[in-house]
């Protein structure tokens, strides 16, 4: 039977199995059948399986970037460098767990299909990422930086590379908190896990930067002697 809303059943059937099998495994025939509809319904809705990854993307994270963007505009007029730190981290974390539902706030199945398309890592994934966070992502970025000035801006981003894989983790497979902890953690607990997240993270940002070594001295090509070996 035909579905009252077909562009919804698609959209619902192509995130589940992209969050399942991924994006190249899964064709558009694929999608057809597990949305109740026929190929071309897909292609009529969405062109190709690229525009119908990207609607994917964009249903979730423009209202998930722009609750960030306003708690970093709040987080950014907070004085103490310590306290607007917190807020910042917090900013970014935060709408992830907001709501439960798959359209707002992200939910376990798209953080899912998220965590599996930037393993997959091809043109296509690499390019809607790109083109849906790193305007947001340089955002929170450069507003670490401004309230952590002595630590370099490249490992601000090291830093919150690691809080998108925690935050991946935590949202994906939450009893794996319970289970180590011998059930004294909830890992379902949202607020716990944000609070945990949060504080780890600001604590990973203080970190002193790492110390690498001075680069050795060239010597002159007039000053060397022509045989000279290692000292």
């Amino acid at each position: 039977m035909r579905k009252p809303n077909m562009r919804e059943a698609i959209l619902a059937a192509a995130e589940e199995l992209f969050s399942t099998n991924g994006f190249n495994a899964v064709s558009v025939r694929d999608i057809a059948q597990a949305a109740g509809a026929n190929p071309g319904s897909v292609t009529y809705h969405f062109k190709t399986k690229d525009g119908l990854l990207l609607e994917i993307y964009q249903r979730h994270c423009v209202p998930m970037n722009l609750r960030r963007s306003e708690l970093l505009e709040a987080a950014k007029r907070v004085r103490d460098l310590k306290d607007r730190l917190e807020a910042i981290v917090r900013a970014y974390v935060l709408p992830a767990f907001s709501s439960g539902s798959d359209l707002a706030g992200g939910g376990a199945r798209f953080t899912r299909l998220r965590a599996i398309m930037s393993a997959e890592g091809n043109d296509v994934t690499r390019r809607i990422i790109a083109q849906t966070f790193d305007d947001t992502s340089h955002a929170f970025i450069d507003a670490i930086h401004e309230s952590l000035p002595h630590v370099p801006r490249t490992e601000i981003v090291w830093r919150s590379h690691f809080l998108l894989g925690a935050l991946y983790y935590t949202l994906v497979t939450p009893e794996r908190v319970s289970r180590l902890s011998r059930g004294e953690a909830d890992g379902a607990d949202a607020g716990e896990a944000i609070e945990q997240l949060v504080q780890s993270t600001v604590a990973s940002l203080q970190a002193p930067p790492l110390e690498r070594p001075a680069p050795a001295r060239r010597r002159s090509a007039a000053g060397a002697p022509a045989n000279a070996g290692p000292a």
